[in-house]
């Protein structure tokens, strides 16, 4: 289970709104009792200006506390939803499997089943483990993203393997042919990446391409050199696309976009989290691009460009 940031205690607030309150209270009697022992207190307001600065001050002082009290539980219950939303999708990702896999042995227990149907059952059965294995690879991904160490084996990695490779385990996911996927990637394109951390990333972004398209996917995965030191990887779909206002809290954990065609759709909120934990540990950029929703979203991982061969440094023979 991904560590998430623990729900601070509101007794520090509440002290503050106390402590305010009571100098509010304070400063209305003061002001009374000024009042009522000065009735020409027009004539004589010079005489208590320290009591209108403090009145003044304590008045600012109470409005940045309540501020400050209304931003932390806007953040709390923000929090607390996107955990709600966490669970009950992995309540949903977890149950759904095991139901089946409960009716297929079921079913199988019948003397009069026909060997072609038990041998349907045993590859539903089949697609369910996978699924439950790759919803716990997801969780245990996230769990170690936020680690310092969690990329060690950072290298020159030869780039169209790599995307070759995501390509088919995310068809695979969907039962989908990898000629889905129209990739241009440049042969000898090579980057500076931890190999199975780019494989992860390059995964999540084209698992997120096919899940998020409606009928049959089209996406492009494009490779090309920007400069001589980069080298940026361009993820296209023509899919549901994400509201702009929605980009800029698609990489926090646990968060999903509040729209009925994202939640009708599996998912945990923790994808493009581990992508862009994983994208800055490799030392690359994340950007993701969408003009809106019905109009598709481009995702460009920006990584370092692996040194030329002539460039490797040569051995001293001196």
């Amino acid at each position: 289970m991904p560590r998430s940031r623990p729900i601070r205690s509101i007794s520090g607030p509440i002290v503050l709104s106390a402590v305010s309150i009571a100098l509010a209270a304070g400063l209305i009697v003061g002001w009374i009792y000024v009042i009522w022992r000065n009735l020409e207190l027009s004539r004589r307001v010079a005489q208590n200006t320290w009591l209108l600065v403090a009145g003044v001050l304590s008045l600012v002082t109470i409005i940045v506390v309540l501020v400050l009290f209304a931003v932390f539980l806007a953040r709390e219950i923000r929090e607390v939803r996107r955990q709600t939303s966490f669970l009950d999708s992995v309540t949903h990702e977890l149950r759904s499997p095991l139901a089946s896999l409960r009716l297929c042995l079921e079913t199988l227990e019948r003397s009069d089943l026909a060997p072609e149907r038990a041998a349907e059952l045993r590859r539903m059965m089949l697609d369910d483990v996978d699924r439950l294995e790759a919803f716990v690879d997801d969780i245990l991904e996230a769990s170690q993203a936020g680690h310092a160490d969690r990329v060690r084996s950072i290298g020159d990695v030869e780039l169209s393997e790599v995307v070759a490779r995501a390509v088919r385990t995310a068809c695979r996911r969907y039962h989908l042919d990898p000629e889905i996927v129209t990739v241009d990637v440049p042969p000898g394109s090579r980057v500076r990446a931890d190999p199975t951390g780019l494989e992860i990333v390059l995964r999540n972004l084209v698992d997120n391409a096919i899940k998020y398209s409606e009928g049959t996917p089209r996406i492009t995965v494009v490779a090309r050199p920007v400069g001589d030191r980069h080298v940026e990887i361009l993820v296209e779909d023509q899919g549901i696309g994400i509201a702009r206002s929605d980009l800029r809290r698609i990489f926090e954990r646990f968060y999903r976009v509040p729209e009925e065609a994202v939640r009708a759709r599996r998912g945990t909120g923790l994808g493009l989290f581990v992508v862009q934990s994983l994208a800055h540990a490799m030392g690359g950029r994340l950007r993701v691009e969408s003009e809106g929703p019905g109009k598709g979203t481009r995702v460009r991982l920006r990584l370092p460009r692996a040194r030329p061969a002539d460039a490797e440094p040569r051995p001293s023979h001196g």
